[in-house]
């Protein structure tokens, strides 16, 4: 797997915000991958979060840009309007995943299969990983809980990634410097998340950088989208 390497890095950002123009020329420039999660029906709408005391814009990209501004990585569901799967029906959830895929797919012209929770692990519920595998055309589907390890895992439609930069950049940092010294003698995927407009909180794009810089080029690491190391 992964062209013969033990060792992947892949990255996971939500919400299909204006801010992921900028992350992606940052990916593209290490050569990095990322798999982007978007919300359809709210494509080209504006708006503002207030986070950590400060006010950035939640601005999402417009629905005719998703191709080409997303060319090169990949494009995921995270479902129609961003509602918490636990309060919706079995019939809202098929509805919210499985129209968003196929709102996505056409999109972007090729059939997307992945997807991240929307609202974090604590609004899943029970009931939406059942209709997701058994219903819908998902074939992963990542939650929002950190394991800060970097083995694989059997349960693709609860996938947990490693760390999230955000709130833990401290850990993010050491866990990159880990795997660049791991000698994996098996499969070995170092899985960050996030999202894009987190970086104009504390100005903190050029940390990520430092990061980016940090994990790529490695001739042992595989570089892919989710789906790439997943599936």
């Amino acid at each position: 797997m992964w062209n013969k390497k033990n060792k992947a890095v892949t990255f996971s950002y939500d919400d299909g915000v204006t801010q992921d123009i900028r992350l992606i020329e940052m990916f593209n420039k290490y050569g990095l991958k990322c798999t982007f999660n978007i919300n359809s029906e709210t494509l080209g709408k504006g708006g503002y979060l207030d986070r950590e005391g400060e006010r950035v814009n939640h601005i999402k990209v417009n629905p005719e840009d998703v191709k080409s501004i997303y060319a090169g990585h990949e494009v995921a569901v995270h479902t129609l309007t961003h509602p918490a799967l636990r309060d919706c029906s079995p019939d809202e959830i098929f509805r919210q995943v499985e129209q968003d895929r196929i709102n996505l797919s056409e999109l972007v012209g090729y059939e997307v299969v992945g997807m991240a929770y929307p609202g974090g692990t604590g609004c899943i519920g029970d009931i939406a990983p059942k209709i997701i595998r058994e219903k819908t055309g998902v074939k992963y589907a990542r939650t929002t809980t950190s394991t800060y390890n970097f083995d694989l895992q059997q349960d693709l439609i609860l996938f947990n990634p490693t760390v999230h930069h955000n709130t833990e950049w401290d850990a993010m940092f050491s866990l990159g410097r880990k795997f660049l010294q791991l000698e994996a003698d098996k499969p070995q995927l170092f899985y960050i998340w996030g999202h894009a407009y987190e970086f104009d909180i504390h100005d903190t794009w050029d940390r990520m950088e430092k990061f980016c810089k940090m994990i790529s080029g490695q001739d042992d690491i595989f570089y892919g989208t989710n789906k790439e190391v997943l599936l």
